[in-house]
């Protein structure tokens, strides 16, 4: 007798514990679901908000590259007097005023898209400081000439970074 009431016992048990576990299994995965969805809620107006911030920031860094766009910087910078390494400083402080004055944009951007605009700078201020170099050149205006005549030969550095920028926002907003 005894073990009929323990078997009696056992098909009255095996069901509650498998209609348990399922009814646990069930509420743990709707409360994962429902904490799932609230993150998405929240990451979802988080990028609503900071949207409208990191546009900002490609268009401070869009115009930081036009800025310093050789072609464009020495028609804004004329040569204050007749010296080619003056003229040089000149056009490498404005560049980096520029870029100080938008340092802190790289925290809206993608690191590779900082890179560019970093590698950008950089290869301005030494194409610059190569040209002067040259021994031909003898003043701020043939220097200034001979940036020019390099741009037509080669596409700028700010150009090709300016390209990556808007295919990165094109990214963000498609």
């Amino acid at each position: 007798m005894n073990l009929d009431k323990l078997l009696e016992l056992l098909m009255y048990a095996i069901p509650s514990l498998i209609t348990g576990a399922v009814a646990y299994y069930m509420f743990d995965r709707h409360f994962k679901d429902q904490q799932n969805t609230r993150k998405w809620l929240v990451l979802r107006e988080n990028q609503k908000q900071a949207l409208p911030l990191r546009l900002q920031a490609y268009e401070r860094l869009a115009l930081l590259l036009e800025r310093i766009n050789p072609s464009k910087l020495l028609i804004r910078v004329a040569p204050i007097g007749d010296d080619k390494m003056d003229y040089q400083n000149l056009l490498i402080r404005h560049i980096e005023q520029e870029y100080e004055h938008n340092l802190t944009q790289q925290i809206y951007i993608s690191d590779d898209a900082w890179v560019m605009i970093l590698t950008a700078k950089n290869t301005i201020i030494q194409n610059i400081r190569k040209v002067a170099l040259d021994e031909s050149i003898a003043n701020a205006d043939e220097l200034r000439e001979k940036i020019l005549s390099n741009l037509f030969d080669n596409e700028s550095a700010s150009t090709v970074a300016l390209a990556y920028l808007k295919s990165e926002v094109s990214e963000v907003l498609g």
